[in-house]
């Protein structure tokens, strides 16, 4: 559908904006399934678990055994990741014997694409049958006291994005269009994660994570609001993700890699390349803390 300026009166306009919204959302359905049956056909049933990989954290999908690939670009309608350390593929495989699916390339709402397209995989997974959704990040610390190369527990978020993927989007019930959003990280998961990680004597700090849009990395400031308001590490991309996985009835698992200290907290200047750099250095660290939490998960749930 294409949007045109309309000066309708009364009930007419209301009409017009809840026709348009529908046929939006009923070409995102058609969307959806089609990129649901060329999955099927690739990759038959996908297991009840899979995991978005951060800026610099793909090579987790390299532990898997017996990988399937699929390129992000033939599945149809959606995105094309335009960032470095974000590979663009599916992997189908296993870890000691556990089905999983790792995304190796998201998108973000910097690089042009609206929250709808942002949030295309997360709605395909919650369609193709996902039940568990580990989702992880590279993100700057707010917190002196964590610092760059800490792996972080996401245990609560503050959306800066200014806008959310739930909007236009109805439902059956106004319960899918109110998603409540007082646990949006999941506490049973969050604890298997923290006890594989101490088991692993791997240290995993826990915080509030912030998201807003980006591209440019936050000025001093921004920083010091973001402190204010609660934050103790900040990102480009995952609150959106982890909204619509909250409205499918997912259970999320969110994990931050911290990549470098925000602007004020460190005398240097912020590039893209440090994020890319520190997420390899810690990469042992975090791939060892998910497989072995995503085992742990898969073991007690399926």
């Amino acid at each position: 559908p294409i949007w045109r300026p309309c000066f309708l009166v009364n009930g007419n306009y209301r009409r017009y904006v809840n026709l348009n919204i529908g046929l939006m959302m009923d070409d995102l359905s058609r969307k959806i399934a089609e990129a649901q049956h060329f999955i099927l056909n690739q990759l038959g049933q996908l297991p009840p678990l899979a995991i978005v990989l951060g800026s610099g954290l793909g090579g987790f999908a390299d532990r898997l055994e017996n990988p399937n690939f699929i390129s992000t670009a033939d599945i149809p309608h959606y995105p094309r990741s335009t960032v470095a350390g974000h590979a663009g593929y599916w992997v189908m495989g296993t870890l000691h014997g556990k089905k999983v699916v790792a995304v190796k390339g998201r998108v973000h709402f910097y690089e042009g694409y609206s929250l709808e397209k942002v949030t295309f995989p997360v709605r395909l997974l919650g369609r193709l049958g996902i039940r568990y959704l580990v989702i992880t990040n590279a993100a700057g610390s707010l917190n002196p006291l964590i610092r760059p190369g800490d792996l972080m527990l996401i245990d609560d978020h503050i959306n800066l994005f200014l806008t959310n993927p739930l909007i236009g989007i109805g439902g059956k019930s106004e319960s899918d269009r109110f998603v409540d959003m007082s646990a949006p990280y999941s506490e049973k998961l969050a604890c298997i994660a923290e006890k594989a990680a101490l088991d692993l004597r791997i240290e995993l700090k826990k915080g509030v994570l912030i998201g807003s849009s980006g591209p440019t990395y936050e000025t001093a400031a921004e920083v010091n609001m973001m402190r204010k308001l609660g934050g103790d590490a900040g990102t480009m991309s995952t609150i959106p993700e982890v909204i619509v996985a909250n409205r499918l009835n997912l259970e999320v698992l969110g994990v931050s890699c911290i990549t470098n200290m925000t602007t004020g907290l460190s005398g240097k200047k912020l590039d893209h390349r440090e994020v890319t750099e520190v997420a390899a250095l810690a990469a042992d660290r975090f791939q060892k803390l998910m497989e072995e939490t995503i085992v742990r998960i898969l073991s007690v749930s399926v």
